[in-house]
This record gives structure tokens, C-alpha cells and sequence, in this order.
């Protein structure tokens, strides 16, 4: 039971943010650090259940009334940044990094100024460090990263992290591949498939490493109750498939026999329309758990099918009623 524990969570308004709140909310003391009025509107976490959260006002650059919050805390978990579904123009890469930069670095002094700082940090990663891999998967150890854009941005903000010196706090940094849930990416996901646009998008062979939400909070949970590690993980599913694997087993989830594919030039076109870029979509992201597992982790959704069952369960239920009154 994850109970009486005092969380402060960084960047906490979207929708991992949301969706750790909603779990921890009942039980524990949490505070949010907000940049906004509290709630994202795009892809939040839905969920119904009455929570208690705290929101504090931060710019995530400078300290404030909101590092008094730290105070005692058991964990302080950091998801600062800005989004990385946008166009990468110099302007928008530069805030991508140093958003994640700054915050990094306003909490840790932070932390060091706190007269009782936080038992444990852990800091969002991503998997994206790792470079574009289809011919064998990247764990921690063995892992190759190239010098593109993201890799870089991932670099650096690692760096930053691991550069805070916190004698009285564990640092953790959970490289996070594609967060599954009740909101966030699964929904324009969803929603091509709904309209029948749920076929691979490029060649498909690009792998697709992803994980549940609940079993990222349950990674988060068992890394507060294991005082001795520290350090790098993959918070990956132990099964990622490839992009036409996990399209595949989308429709069928939600009993859809077909889906039109999505070349990538077509791909491209529709990134520069909506203002993305297609990495999103197309780097092969190939992440292994291999830390988690050495260390007797139990993935609560180690497949795919499972996770996406769970995840859509009300997409099915609403099909088959559709079926019934046909």
C-alpha cells in the first residue's frame, strides 16, 4: 500500500503528471508545481476520482515560495518541459532544452537549500536518448546514442540532473519510453483508427517501446521503497513491437478489420501542415527494461494485447452494444 507518503511533482499538469496524482491523490500528501492555472486541455489524464492536490504557482527557473514544499517531502518527482510535439525550429529547440535545463537545475537548488530535502528525486528521462535502433535493443548498460537533436536534449538534461549535488537525496532518472493511458498519446492513436487511418505509418518496421501508466507509477513506487539504488533506468515494457505490430493489435482491441497506412512522405506533409515533426513517429525506438528486471521488477503489463485491452476496455464494451443493436 502506497500510503502517507509527502510528494511534490514537478510539471505536474499534464498527463503523467495528472494520472500519478490521481493514483497517489487519496492517500498521500501531494503538491503540483505549475507553471499554468493547473489542468492541461490537450490529452490530459482522464479520470473521476475525488483527489486532493495542491497547486503552487513556479516558473521553473527561479526559487519561491513553492521550494517550502520540499520540506520533509519522501519524493520529489520532475517532469518539466516543454513539448516535443512541435516543429523543431531553432527557437523551439532552444526552449525545449533549456526548459528542462532550468527546472532541473531551480530544483536542485532548491534542494540543497531545503532543511530537510526530499528522501528521493527522480527525474523524467527519455528513451529517445538511445539511438534509432532495428537491428537490437538498447538497455542501460550497452545502450549506443548518437548525436542528433533529441539524443542531445536527453544528454543534457541527464547531465544536469546527475550534476545536482544532494548528499541527503537519491537521484533516479527513469528513461520513459511511450507512456500507454487514459489520455496522452493513445488518442489521436485511437482516433485513426476510429476513422480508419490505423495502418502502420512508414515502413512500420520501426520498433515502438511503450509502457503502461500504471506500471510507470508502480516503477516510481518501487523505487521509494528501495532506498539503496539509485542511478539510470529503462521504464519500458519488457515487449515492445514494431510500429505495424502495435497498430495491428490498436484495431483489433477495438474491433476494426482495417486501417489505411500512412507512407512517410505522406507522413511529412502532414507533420509541417499540423506543426510536428515525424520522429515522433518514425525513429525506432527499441528500449529494454534490463535493469528493472535484474533487479526483480514484476511488470503488471508486460504484452501489449494486455495493456491495450485494459486501456480500451470502454471502446469495447461501446462496440459490441453497437453490434447487438445492429
Amino acid at each position: 500500500m502506497f500510503s502517507g507518503k509527502k510528494i511534490v511533482i514537478a510539471g505536474g499538469s499534464g498527463f503523467i503528471g495528472q494520472a500519478t496524482a490521481a493514483r497517489w491523490g487519496l492517500d498521500n500528501d501531494v503538491s503540483i508545481l505549475t507553471r499554468g492555472p493547473g489542468h492541461e486541455p490537450n490529452n490530459a489524464y482522464n479520470s473521476n476520482a475525488s483527489i486532493n492536490v495542491r497547486y503552487l504557482q513556479w516558473d521553473a527557473r527561479s526559487q519561491g515560495d513553492w521550494a517550502a514544499s520540499l520540506k520533509g517531502a519522501d519524493m520529489l518527482i520532475n517532469l518539466s518541459g516543454k513539448s516535443v510535439n512541435c516543429r523543431y525550429t531553432p527557437k523551439n529547440k532552444r526552449e525545449i532544452l533549456i526548459s528542462r535545463v532550468h527546472a532541473t537545475d531551480a530544483l536542485g537548488e532548491a534542494v540543497r537549500a531545503c532543511p530537510i530535502p526530499p528522501k528521493l528525486w527522480i527525474n523524467a528521462a527519455s528513451a529517445t536518448i538511445y539511438r534509432h535502433a532495428q537491428d537490437r535493443p538498447q538497455d542501460e548498460a550497452s545502450g549506443e546514442m548518437h548525436n542528433d537533436f533529441s539524443v542531445q536534449v536527453c544528454k543534457e538534461w541527464e547531465a544536469a540532473f546527475f550534476a545536482q549535488t544532494t548528499p541527503y537525496t537519491r537521484k533516479v532518472a527513469l528513461r520513459t519510453a511511450i507512456v500507454l493511458g487514459h489520455g496522452g498519446v493513445l488518442v489521436p492513436f485511437k482516433r485513426l483508427a476510429l476513422a480508419g487511418l490505423g495502418g502502420h505509418q512508414g515502413s512500420g518496421r520501426q520498433m515502438f517501446s511503450w509502457i503502461h501508466i500504471n506500471d510507470l507509477c508502480r516503477i516510481i513506487e518501487w523505487n521509494a521503497d528501495r532506498p539503496e539504488e539509485e542511478g539510470v533506468y529503462n521504464a519500458s515494457a519488457p515487449g515492445p513491437v514494431t510500429n505495424d505490430e502495435f497498430m495491428q493489435t490498436l484495431r483489433t482491441t477495438l474491433n476494426i478489420p482495417f486501417g489505411l497506412p500512412a507512407p512517410a512522405l505522406l507522413l511529412r506533409i502532414g507533420a509541417l501542415l499540423i506543426g510536428t515533426e515525424t520522429e515522433l513517429l518514425l525513429k525506432s525506438r527499441w528500449v529494454i527494461p534490463a535493469r528493472l528486471i535484474g533487479e526483480g521488477f514484476v511488470f503488471q503489463y508486460p504484452r501489449i494485447e494486455n495493456a491495450l485491452a485494459d486501456l480500451l476496455a470502454d471502446e469495447q464494451i461501446k462496440e459490441s452494444h453497437v453490434r447487438a443493436s445492429a
